[in-house]
């Protein structure tokens, strides 16, 4: 893995490029889609061409997924992800966390090893058996085991957290027999003094990057923003660095704005299995906010809740001028129909669309750092949200 810094806004956001497979790039900040062992939840292979690439390339998996199918020995005999999956042209971050099925379990963790719920159930996972997981599947990105604890724990649950992970980072990279690149990670919870040393620490390490972990897990907006730079500043610039728990759009502007590079986010799944399209302007400039019309039901700004009857007999695509397949073959109405028939082809069509959104999204945050206008788009991004549910409140 390659990467590199390309260009840095008037404050921490940066962007850049990382090299995964063969001559393949990926422009940064990017978006790691989300996957259930290894596939989008509702779009099949053979769909993946309808998604812009080679953004839709980079794929975020859970080891812990195929604790209920394929042994790790499996696996390997296959020939790992890329060879099971027939992905060969996609790269792979592996990551135990995945924000839905299998999300940590601060209360059952111990000093041998990180607790998590499953598809299984609750499992304690240690580093050897994490490491045989990793080692069957040979991703192109992994990260060491961490013990995230959620905001609200006590100083000494956050030292203890930084220690655990520390010493299991120390063992991953002892036990790993496939090499790679090593994303150390970094925890601390709502501790700015324990996420500065584990910082400090974890870039020590011969890693390749950094997993920030222990976010979305009940700090305040407020908070964040001093945690995450604590974090990024404590870390070396020529590193890429990756984060969960950073889901809405604005979450995500906050951690650009502090200098973090990979996105793992479940927004474009809870949005789907919603029946939400996201519908936010994809451009730098924003206008005025209109009162909310009749077609803005179920809308915050940013989205529209397509299970609404306003939209039955809609003729119109989800967004105009979008250029996914679906608002290029199909309409709010046919899609309304569908989800109301709850026909599984509502959740695939609103994927596609909702991934093609954010990517877009990513892209003309990416446009906004080169031009050194990122400050500027973010700050009009956070007051149009602002205004549009200022003016539903006076029309509710």
């Amino acid at each position: 893995m390659k990467f590199g810094v390309k260009a840095w806004s008037k404050g921490r956001a940066r962007a850049g490029v990382i090299q995964l497979i063969g001559e393949m790039e990926i422009e940064t900040p990017a978006l790691v889609l989300s996957t259930r062992k290894g596939l989008p939840f509702f779009i099949s292979p053979d769909l993946f061409p309808s998604l812009p690439s080679p953004d839709s390339h980079f794929l975020h998996v859970s080891p812990l997924h195929f604790l209920e199918g394929l042994t790790p020995k499996t696996i390997s005999n296959i020939g790992g992800l890329h060879q099971m999956l027939g992905l060969h042209e996609f790269g792979f971050a592996a990551v135990p966390r995945d924000s839905i099925v299998c999300l940590p379990d601060c209360d059952s963790t111990n000093k041998t090893g990180a607790s998590f719920e499953t598809p299984c159930g609750r499992l304690l996972i240690k580093p050897v058996e994490y490491m045989k997981m990793i080692s069957s599947m040979n991703p192109n990105l992994w990260v060491t085991l961490a013990d995230e604890v959620p905001a609200w724990v006590s100083e000494k649950r956050n030292k203890t957290s930084v220690d655990r992970t520390l010493r299991w980072l120390d063992d991953c990279i002892a036990l790993n027999s496939i090499g790679g690149a090593v994303l150390g990670a970094i925890v601390g919870g709502s501790s700015v003094e324990e996420r500065r040393r584990c910082a400090q620490e974890v870039a020590k390490r011969n890693v390749s990057g950094y997993w920030i972990g222990g976010f979305g897990l009940g700090e305040s907006m407020e908070e964040r923003s001093t945690l995450l730079n604590t974090v990024t500043d404590n870390l070396p610039e020529q590193k890429p660095r990756k984060i969960c728990g950073l889901e809405l759009p604005e979450e995500v502007l906050q951690g650009i704005a502090s200098g973090v590079d990979l996105f793992h986010s479940t927004y474009i799944y809870h949005l789907t299995i919603g029946g939400f399209a996201l519908t936010f302007p994809l451009d730098r400039t924003v206008g005025n906010v209109s009162t909310p019309q009749l077609s803005d039901i179920g809308s915050d700004g940013t989205k529209i809740n397509l299970k609404a009857t306003v939209y039955r007999k809609d003729t119109s695509p989800i967004v105009d001028g979008c250029s996914c397949y679906t608002c290029q073959n199909h309409t709010k109405a046919y899609i309304n129909h569908l989800l109301n028939v709850h026909e599984m082809l509502a959740q695939t069509l609103l994927e596609i669309h909702n991934t093609h959104h954010y990517l877009g999204f990513f892209r003309v945050i990416r446009e906004s750092i080169k031009d050194g206008k990122f400050e500027e788009f973010w700050e009009q991004f956070i007051g149009n949200r602002r205004e549009h549910i200022f003016a539903a409140s006076l029309t509710a």
